[in-house]
């Protein structure tokens, strides 16, 4: 008989104690914390033909948007593509290889219909979650767990998981209520489930509910940041709240602490550092060297240009710190990549490139320039990637570029149009008052 995990669905090439370390490393991931490559790196070093030990493996590394670990996931691929599967599990090496291969949304849609065929395969509605995240599929954030919840329930291991992972797609879809309903009813089940702490953060932010936004993530902060590695993007969610009241003090407080402290090299904490100094920076506060050290980061990553909304932050970086031959060496790499033939040279020439061209522009005073580059994307920029909380740097770039272009029409226009989506937000009344100002 074959051996089965611990929702029944079959397993090859394992015995027991490798496929709990492999499902040690898949509960790591659901909740975004301790070390799942360890756990997986054990399962297959007790059991090398253990195909879906190497299949997690690959998607830890290809959805770390990194030239470097994306090379791991192709061996990984490599490996599990010579082992026996089952049909399941031959469904995950050909959705990994496709992810290895840079072609995000092939590998979605083959999770997708295995979600659909296997409603309780955690590891394919996990996976295709984050890439329905990093390909900015709103939709199908909410609909590829939606399709699956029927088929769990409460007593399931992982459940808390499909929670909060649905009420993140609920948020991106702007259904508030049940968005935060869902997210609380995971922590409760599972407080170390950073996803879903998340994603009730997603919710304040949207709805400008800073204090409480403020309060969620104080409530109980270890929970989400003890061995956590999503830490620094809560971290970032508490200082978007203080951003967002002006209180730039503590934002500044919370960057030299728990955001970029440590000077992380990994690209999606650069990224949420990136982005909360640009925010600063656009408001005109002084951040003093903060850039140059975050530049430093980002510089063996000038000639990858793998993922444009990472090359977006990294130009915010190279800008800040006035490094213009890091910028000019991440525009060239861009201009490569457009060539590719895999998914981020779509991600490039649509949004990408013209929205860090026009970070580029606004870093040299070329304000018009960085608004006509802009405005023909925004619309569209989900193509990229990211949340719609991450995408605002974009409209908070545009606003910011119109102010400084002498634009009062375009300005005005755009603040009030900010005050109707955010009317609660500190931020927008100011807007609206600079407008009335070069207005008037």
């Amino acid at each position: 008989m074959a051996l089965v995990d611990s929702l029944g669905l079959p397993v090859s090439g394992t015995g027991t104690a490798a496929l709990a370390d492999y499902e040690l490393g898949l509960r790591s991931l659901q909740c975004f914390v301790g070390d799942p490559v360890a756990a997986v790196d054990r399962a297959i070093a007790a059991e090398p033909g253990f195909v879906m030990a190497h299949v997690l493996k690959g998607y830890l590394f290809g959805l770390a948007t990194e030239r470097d670990a994306t090379a791991v996931a192709r061996d990984c691929h490599a490996v599990a593509a010579t082992l026996p599967a089952t049909a399941r599990e031959a469904a995950h090496v050909a959705a990994l290889g496709e992810l290895a291969r840079g072609r995000w949304h092939e590998a979605g849609r083959i999770l997708e219909d295995l979600a659909i065929e296997t409603p309780r395969d955690a590891l394919a509605l996990q996976a295709g979650h984050q890439v329905d995240f990093f390909t900015g599929n709103s939709r199908m954030l909410r609909d590829r767990i939606a399709r699956a919840l029927p088929a769990w329930t409460e007593a399931m291991p992982g459940y808390h998981a499909v929670l909060g992972m649905q009420a993140f797609g609920l948020e991106e879809m702007g259904d508030y209520q049940r968005a935060e309903s869902f997210g609380r009813r995971a922590v409760e089940l599972e407080p170390r489930d950073g996803w879903a702490q998340h994603a009730v953060a997603h919710v304040m932010e949207m709805q400008c509910r800073h204090r409480d936004g403020i309060a969620w993530m104080c409530a109980d902060p270890d929970a989400w940041t003890r061995e956590s590695f999503l830490q620094v993007h809560n971290w970032w969610h508490l200082a978007l709240f203080h951003y967002d009241l002006g209180e730039h003090d503590e934002v500044l407080k919370l960057y030299d602490g728990p955001i970029y402290g440590a000077g992380s090299t990994i690209a999606l904490n650069m990224l949420d550092a990136s982005a909360l100094l640009w925010r600063l920076s656009l408001g005109g506060v002084d951040v003093g060297d903060r850039w140059e050290a975050l530049a430093r980061n980002w510089a063996p990553m000038a000639s990858a240009a793998n993922y444009a909304f990472n090359d977006m932050h990294a130009m915010m970086a190279f800008v800040g710190a006035g490094r213009q031959d890091l910028a000019a060496r991440l525009l060239e790499a861009q201009a490569e990549a457009i060539a590719a033939d895999d998914d981020n040279s779509s991600f490039t020439r649509d949004v990408g490139g013209p929205v860090t061209r026009a970070i580029h522009a606004f870093g040299q005073g070329d304000y018009g320039a960085c608004v006509g580059l802009i405005r023909p994307v925004r619309a569209i920029a989900h193509r990229f990637g990211g949340s719609h909380a991450q995408r605002d740097v974009i409209d908070l770039t545009l606003i910011e570029a119109a102010f400084r272009a002498g634009d009062a029409p375009l300005a005005l226009a755009l603040s009030a149009e900010r005050a109707t989506a955010r009317p609660d937000s500190p931020l927008s009344q100011l807007f609206m008052k600079r407008a009335a100002l070069i207005s008037a």
